[in-house]
């Protein structure tokens, strides 16, 4: 229903980390990465709900806020889909971010062929 308003909210959050800390060293936290991720998620989730009429161009939106017992079930989802995706998503940035630095560590003690 709502799965994707939690990874939403961590992109929003590294979104402006990323303004907030310059390009430069957001550039070396590969924060690029975490955003592309989190945003192409929602953006696929998103068109998914609308897809099955669980969001709405008209109010409330969000179908679930229609009545108390599915606002409950909205918010068990979001708990038990949503913030899993989100860890999920962050645990897979940090290897690829720890691998790459890894490799580039690596690439700069390898003597040079030329």
């Amino acid at each position: 229903m709502a799965c994707f308003l939690v990874p939403m909210g961590e992109a929003l959050i590294t979104s402006a980390l990323s303004k907030v800390l310059g390009k430069e060293r957001s550039a070396k936290l590969r924060l690029s990465w975490l955003n592309n991720m989190l945003w192409g998620g929602v953006t696929l989730l998103a068109i998914e709900h609308i897809w099955h009429g669980e969001i709405t161009f008209y109010p409330p939106f969000l179908t679930a806020l229609s009545s108390w017992e599915e606002t409950s079930i909205m918010l068990k989802e979001l708990l038990t889909a949503g913030v899993p995706m989100a860890l999920l998503i962050t645990a897979v940035w940090s290897v690829m971010a720890i691998i790459d630095n890894l490799m580039q560590k690596q690439k700069e003690t390898l003597p040079q062929n030329n």
